[in-house]
């Protein structure tokens, strides 16, 4: 009598034991399956999306001169072609003098336009300050002791040398972008101190990839050395 409750027991542990092995191996098996096509439909997606919108600069053409006119089938893709020359040329027709001033018209008429011009003026700072090829934005990972001390946050370095800012606080700060997760396009502006930044050594490519990751992917850093600052 006493030895049959035991052997429930041991019958139950045994029983247990092994329904865990086949839904472990279920579980990892999804896993597996998940991480193969998860990045692959979502990149397909991605690429797709971009596809389709620049096809729509096929609608720039007449309707005769349309590949699907032409050739009697679309071109998945002849758009991005399409647009890469438009882009090209315009570089081309604006680098020369002449084409410098058609610009300065052109941004000369906007600006009499009181929405489009505040539109207009902000975007196209922004991408003079990311494309110009002396410009400080977007070019180093930094971390900054945010939202207090002890508490470390990634953050890009948008610019320095903020003009009043710099001038009434007396430091020499720096314009960090810190990105909010797992979008980050959005985020916020914090002006830091140079001194009390410390630069990465981690690409900005990385540095999305750990923000987008809610810090699962961390790039590959080799150990530091005593001697090297923020070593310990």
């Amino acid at each position: 009598m006493q030895r049959l409750p035991r052997c429930r027991q041991l019958r139950g542990v045994t029983l247990s034991d092994k329904h865990s092995g086949p839904v472990q191996s279920l579980r990892r098996y999804l896993i597996a399956g998940l991480l193969v096509w998860v990045p692959l439909v979502a990149t397909a997606a991605i690429i797709k999306f971009i596809l389709d919108m620049m096809d729509r600069t096929l609608l720039l053409l007449p309707p005769g001169w349309r590949p699907e006119t032409l050739l009697g089938f679309t071109i998945p893709g002849f758009g991005v072609v399409m647009a890469l020359v438009i882009v090209f040329a315009t570089g081309l027709v604006v680098a020369n003098l002449l084409g410098r001033k058609l610009v300065e018209l052109w941004e000369a008429i906007l600006a009499r336009i009181p929405l489009v011009n505040t539109i207009y003026s902000a975007i196209k700072q922004v991408m003079e300050t990311l494309l110009g090829a002396g410009g400080e934005s977007f070019r180093k990972v930094l971390l900054v002791e945010y939202p207090r001390k002890g508490i470390w946050t990634l953050g890009f370095q948008t610019g320095a040398g903020v003009g009043e800012v710099q001038a009434r606080t007396d430091k020499d700060v720096v314009s960090v972008f810190v990105p909010t997760t797992p979008n980050p396009t959005s985020g916020f502006i914090i002006l830091v101190p140079r001194d009390e930044v410390v630069v990465l050594d981690m690409t900005v490519e990385d540095g999305l990839k750990f923000v987008m990751s809610l810090g699962v992917v961390v790039p590959r850093h080799p150990p530091l050395n005593k001697g090297d600052p923020g070593a310990k």
